[in-house]
Protein backbone atom coordinates (compact mmCIF):
# COMPACT_ATOMS: atom_id res chain seq x y z
CA UNK A 1 0.00 0.00 0.00
CA UNK A 2 2.73 2.33 0.95
CA UNK A 3 4.46 1.67 -2.40
CA UNK A 4 1.43 2.34 -4.11
CA UNK A 5 1.25 5.83 -2.60
CA UNK A 6 4.66 6.39 -3.64
CA UNK A 7 4.18 5.48 -6.94
CA UNK A 8 0.81 7.93 -7.21
CA UNK A 9 2.95 11.03 -5.46
CA UNK A 10 5.42 9.82 -8.54
CA UNK A 11 3.08 10.19 -11.41
CA UNK A 12 1.60 13.52 -9.86
CA UNK A 13 4.91 15.42 -9.52
CA UNK A 14 5.66 13.75 -13.45
CA UNK A 15 2.50 15.16 -14.85
CA UNK A 16 2.68 18.75 -12.92
CA UNK A 17 6.65 19.08 -14.33
CA UNK A 18 5.66 18.02 -17.50
CA UNK A 19 3.06 20.93 -17.93
CA UNK A 20 4.94 23.28 -16.42
CA UNK A 21 8.05 23.01 -18.34
CA UNK A 22 6.23 23.74 -21.66
CA UNK A 23 5.17 26.93 -20.35
CA UNK A 24 8.13 28.45 -19.36
CA UNK A 25 9.12 27.43 -22.78
CA UNK A 26 7.21 28.74 -25.11
CA UNK A 27 6.40 32.56 -23.01
CA UNK A 28 7.96 35.14 -25.15
CA UNK A 29 8.80 38.19 -24.33
CA UNK A 30 5.92 40.40 -25.52
CA UNK A 31 6.36 44.40 -25.54
CA UNK A 32 3.87 46.66 -23.66
CA UNK A 33 1.60 47.97 -24.81
CA UNK A 34 1.83 51.29 -26.54
CA UNK A 35 0.96 54.76 -24.09
CA UNK A 36 -0.87 57.80 -24.85
CA UNK A 37 2.25 59.26 -24.21
CA UNK A 38 4.60 56.91 -26.27
CA UNK A 39 2.44 57.55 -29.11
CA UNK A 40 2.26 61.24 -28.58
CA UNK A 41 5.83 61.20 -28.98
CA UNK A 42 6.14 61.30 -32.40
CA UNK A 43 4.47 64.48 -32.84
CA UNK A 44 5.70 66.97 -34.08
CA UNK A 45 6.81 70.67 -32.70
CA UNK A 46 4.11 72.22 -34.60
CA UNK A 47 1.37 69.36 -33.43
CA UNK A 48 2.24 69.60 -30.02
CA UNK A 49 1.90 73.27 -29.60
CA UNK A 50 -1.85 73.08 -31.58
CA UNK A 51 -2.14 70.16 -28.89
CA UNK A 52 -1.14 72.19 -25.91
CA UNK A 53 -3.19 75.40 -27.22
CA UNK A 54 -6.17 73.22 -27.95
CA UNK A 55 -5.49 71.98 -23.92
CA UNK A 56 -5.27 75.46 -22.90
CA UNK A 57 -8.80 76.58 -24.86
CA UNK A 58 -10.35 73.81 -22.85
CA UNK A 59 -9.40 75.19 -19.57
CA UNK A 60 -10.78 77.65 -17.29
CA UNK A 61 -7.17 78.14 -15.85
CA UNK A 62 -4.61 78.61 -18.83
CA UNK A 63 -6.83 79.86 -21.58
CA UNK A 64 -4.79 83.59 -21.78
CA UNK A 65 -1.37 81.71 -21.67
CA UNK A 66 0.62 81.93 -25.01
CA UNK A 67 2.42 78.60 -25.67
CA UNK A 68 5.14 77.84 -27.92
CA UNK A 69 7.44 74.76 -28.78
CA UNK A 70 10.84 74.03 -29.55
CA UNK A 71 12.55 70.87 -29.84
CA UNK A 72 9.71 69.05 -27.79
CA UNK A 73 10.24 71.54 -25.30
CA UNK A 74 6.98 73.71 -24.06
CA UNK A 75 7.39 77.36 -23.49
CA UNK A 76 4.61 78.91 -21.66
CA UNK A 77 4.00 82.63 -21.01
CA UNK A 78 1.42 84.94 -19.46
CA UNK A 79 0.16 86.23 -16.07
CA UNK A 80 -2.19 85.05 -13.79
CA UNK A 81 -3.98 85.85 -10.28
CA UNK A 82 -4.07 82.55 -8.97
CA UNK A 83 -1.30 80.67 -8.35
CA UNK A 84 -2.74 77.36 -9.04
CA UNK A 85 -2.86 78.17 -12.95
CA UNK A 86 0.88 77.90 -12.98
CA UNK A 87 1.61 74.86 -12.24
CA UNK A 88 -1.82 73.57 -14.29
CA UNK A 89 -0.46 75.13 -17.23
CA UNK A 90 2.82 72.90 -16.53
CA UNK A 91 0.77 69.51 -15.88
CA UNK A 92 -1.77 70.30 -19.19
CA UNK A 93 2.10 70.39 -21.47
CA UNK A 94 3.33 67.43 -20.24
CA UNK A 95 0.38 65.50 -20.45
CA UNK A 96 0.73 66.65 -23.95
CA UNK A 97 3.56 65.20 -24.47
CA UNK A 98 6.08 67.92 -23.78
CA UNK A 99 9.64 66.25 -22.98
CA UNK A 100 10.21 69.15 -20.34
CA UNK A 101 8.34 72.87 -19.62
CA UNK A 102 9.75 76.39 -19.80
CA UNK A 103 7.07 78.06 -17.60
CA UNK A 104 7.30 81.84 -17.16
CA UNK A 105 3.94 82.76 -15.85
CA UNK A 106 4.37 85.60 -13.65
CA UNK A 107 2.33 85.56 -10.72
CA UNK A 108 0.45 88.93 -9.71
CA UNK A 109 1.63 89.98 -6.53
CA UNK A 110 -2.41 90.47 -5.02
CA UNK A 111 -2.03 86.48 -5.69
CA UNK A 112 1.23 86.03 -3.76
CA UNK A 113 0.22 88.50 -1.12
CA UNK A 114 -3.42 86.34 -0.36
CA UNK A 115 -1.16 82.92 -0.24
CA UNK A 116 1.22 84.35 2.33
CA UNK A 117 -2.07 85.90 4.13
CA UNK A 118 -3.34 81.81 4.26
CA UNK A 119 -0.03 80.10 5.31
CA UNK A 120 -0.54 82.73 8.34
CA UNK A 121 -3.39 82.43 9.56
CA UNK A 122 -3.11 78.39 9.79
CA UNK A 123 -5.04 75.68 8.44
CA UNK A 124 -6.19 75.98 5.47
CA UNK A 125 -9.39 74.47 4.15
CA UNK A 126 -8.18 71.11 2.69
CA UNK A 127 -6.59 70.40 6.61
CA UNK A 128 -10.14 71.26 8.12
CA UNK A 129 -11.81 67.71 9.46
CA UNK A 130 -15.41 67.19 8.31
CA UNK A 131 -16.66 67.89 12.03
CA UNK A 132 -15.15 71.41 12.23
CA UNK A 133 -16.58 73.72 11.78
CA UNK A 134 -15.80 76.52 9.22
CA UNK A 135 -14.31 79.79 9.38
CA UNK A 136 -16.25 82.69 7.95
CA UNK A 137 -14.46 83.37 4.90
Amino acid sequence: MRNAWVIVALGVCAVVCSAAAPQAQSKQHTPAPATKAASQAKLNDAQLEALIREKFAKSKSANKFTVRVQGGVAHIDGKTDVIQHKAAATRMAKTAGAVAVDNKVQISDAAKKKAAGNLEEGRRRAQVKRGDARDGR
